[in-house]
């Protein structure tokens, strides 16, 4: 018996309104569930693209001693223009430092009050040909050199990021695959309860001859149904949280989270993704079902 399409969907979107309140929740864990792995997904390339903005940007801050010779700015002026991994540096005097200093304290006037142009350390700003060579030319200048206080470079800071990104990321898919096999279930039993409800007509069609594909197939369209209807659900909610964080950073001007901003193409990718894991879900449940339930 061949199996016509206008059976199909007509056994299948009959399937779905008998069973619509166990359809509806399976619909809507499957979309929370792919929402919270399209966020991670999202999250991970976001943060992956501005830390190899800032990768490429960072530089390393050489804070002198307030009281430093001249001698010894001189010969740490000699050290950097000695080391191969810096490229460029400027040298920011008491009175930059200072202007400098105020601008970033500018909402501390306890802490501007207890400085001067001459208690505030000199720095010594230097670039580098490659970002891997921070940790090199850090330690090199806090080696105990003679006026030097402390190299500094935002690595640390980055990595920390690096950290606390891939710890929510993992509390954000273990979440995930928590309510992906929630869903698996929920549509498991969807899936049981259309075929006990039309058991009667199965073994009709047996008796008559129908395939066992004739049998499966609406109960298995059912399952991919509700799994492409939860993704479809999670895809706009995740493009619209893409699109409200993008306006927030455009709005507020926020240009130190600019390289957030994914482009099309990975959006897209991963959305390809969230309905590509909503369908797996739905079949890989009614698969399931049809064969421990549905006895052909």
């Amino acid at each position: 018996m061949a199996v016509s399409v206008d059976y199909v969907a007509k056994e299948t979107a009959t399937n779905l309104w008998r069973n619509r309140m166990m359809a509806l929740a399976a619909i809507l864990t499957v979309a929370v569930s792919l929402s919270l792995v399209g966020t991670a997904l999202l999250l991970r390339q976001a943060v992956n693209r501005q830390i190899s903005a800032w990768g490429h940007n960072v530089n390393v801050q050489i804070f002198m001693n307030a009281n430093a010779t001249n001698s010894q700015v001189a010969n740490v002026r000699s050290m950097i223009k000695q080391t191969p991994q810096i490229t460029a540096f400027t040298y920011l005097g008491h009175q930059a430092s200072y202007a400098q200093a105020k601008k970033i304290l500018a909402g501390d006037p306890a802490a501007i009050g207890v400085l001067t142009a001459q208690t505030t350390p000199t720095v010594f700003r230097v670039q580098l040909k490659d970002p891997a060579g921070a940790a090199t030319v850090v330690s090199t200048f806090n080696s105990g050199l003679p006026g030097v206080y402390q190299a500094t470079s935002p690595s640390q800071s980055i990595h920390v990021m690096q950290e606390v990104t891939n710890v929510l990321q993992i509390i954000l898919l273990v979440i995930a695959i928590v309510l992906l096999v929630s869903s698996l279930v929920l549509i498991l039993n969807a899936i049981r309860m259309a075929i006990f409800a039309r058991r009667r007509e199965v073994g009709v069609m047996k008796l008559v001859g129908a395939t066992n594909w004739f049998i499966r197939v609406p109960f298995m369209l059912e399952g991919l149904v509700q799994g492409l209807l939860g993704a479809i659900v999670a895809v706009v909610i995740v493009l619209l949280s893409n699109i409200g964080v993008n306006y927030l950073i455009n709005h507020y001007h926020v240009s130190l989270l600019g390289s957030t901003v994914l482009p099309t193409h990975d959006l897209l990718m991963t959305e390809l993704l969230v309905v590509a894991v909503g369908v797996v879900v739905g079949v890989a449940g009614s698969s399931v079902a049809v064969r421990r339930f549905l006895d052909v």
